[in-house]
């Protein structure tokens, strides 16, 4: 598993790492044993980077991870969480005194006295400029509450505003073949400024590995049922703000394009290059991406996760056809809204 710098964090970690909020809610039920083999079969395939939230199953996530990497102290595993989110989404909220009681919280989960990497989860857009976030969260690594800290961000207005302060170390951004904007101006600054890019919802909540029709239906509590109109949350969170029809027609084009390569490379085996490994190895090949956190619900999706991280460079005539069929059907709709 190649490994990269996670921006000013110093650390090394796998280019393909594991979100993981599908062990705690809205991806439908996915057992505790289930869910362990996921992070057992990840770590066995050289993925070195969690990716969880406080609010992730209301802690079920954190303390699942927490409990693993308790059990596999050699492993070399760095833990990101997120924080922000368990009280309404409204600047005020955004004090040391709450990150105080958050992240006590999260250590607890996480069974750490110092939590690697904590990134605001997605605040409002103010945060982001707010010098009395940033003190608060510079007092947290000084006392050695958190090592680092990051973002994760909605748009790219959100990262390029906390790519230019010092001392953040990651920014995490939706990034997949049906989100292109961050390409424009977001990865290039965070790599000219040794910011770490952590890329989310590189399947685009599935589509791109090509497996949905139109007909497709998702459990009550999945969030690609709940959430299409952004009912709950942002809706980009699912499957890109792309609408599911239209995603699914899109899906297909991607998914030809995959098959065209494995006529060019001439590889037989479909399971070699599925378009979910073309998506995943897509995202690890763009310039300044640090590492990629598909998702899996069990450990046979997590190995085919990993295995993308041994994809060859799929070339320019492949990257244009992923730009040409963003440009036709996601760019009006997109590229100005994220």
């Amino acid at each position: 598993m190649q490994q990269r710098t996670l921006g000013r964090t110093g650390r090394s970690v796998s280019v393909i790492g594991l979100g993981t909020w599908q062990l705690g809610a809205d991806w439908g039920a996915v057992s505790e044993a289930d869910a362990l083999a996921v992070l057992e079969a990840s770590a066995e395939a050289g993925v070195t980077f969690f990716d969880t939230a406080d609010v992730y199953g209301d802690g079920r996530s954190e303390s699942i991870v927490g409990r693993f990497k308790a059990a596999h102290p050699d492993a070399g595993i760095t833990v990101a969480t997120k924080m922000g989110r368990r009280l309404d989404q409204v600047p005020e909220n955004y004090t040391l005194a709450n990150f105080r009681q958050w992240l006590d919280r999260s250590r607890a989960n996480l069974r750490a006295d110092t939590i690697d990497l904590v990134q605001l989860h997605c605040p409002p857009t103010p945060v982001y400029s707010n010098d009395e976030v940033f003190d608060a969260l510079d007092q947290l690594v000084s006392e050695g509450v958190i090592a680092n800290y990051g973002v994760s961000v909605e748009t790219s207005a959100e990262a390029l505003t906390a790519i230019a302060r010092p001392n953040v170390a990651t920014v995490q951004i939706i990034l997949n073949a049906f989100r292109l904007k961050p390409l424009d101006e977001v990865l290039p600054a965070a790599k000219a400024a040794g910011v770490g890019i952590i890329a989310r919802v590189p399947l685009a909540s599935g589509l791109l590995t090509g497996r949905y029709t139109k007909d497709t239906t998702f459990p009550e509590n999945d969030h690609r049922t709940y959430n299409r109109q952004g009912a709950a949350f942002d809706v980009g969170e699912t499957f890109s703000g792309v609408d599911f029809e239209s995603g699914v027609a899109a899906a297909q084009e991607f998914s030809d394009a995959v098959a065209q390569l494995r006529e060019e490379w001439k590889i037989e085996n479909h399971a070699l290059l599925t378009p979910a490994k073309a998506a995943l190895a897509w995202v690890t090949q763009q310039a300044g991406v640090s590492t990629v956190i598909p998702g899996a619900r069990n450990a046979d999706q997590a190995l085919g996760n990993a295995a993308a991280a041994s994809v060859p460079e799929l070339g320019p005539e492949f990257n244009a056809r992923v730009r040409d069929i963003y440009d036709r059907r996601f760019r009006a709709v997109l590229h100005d809204r994220w």
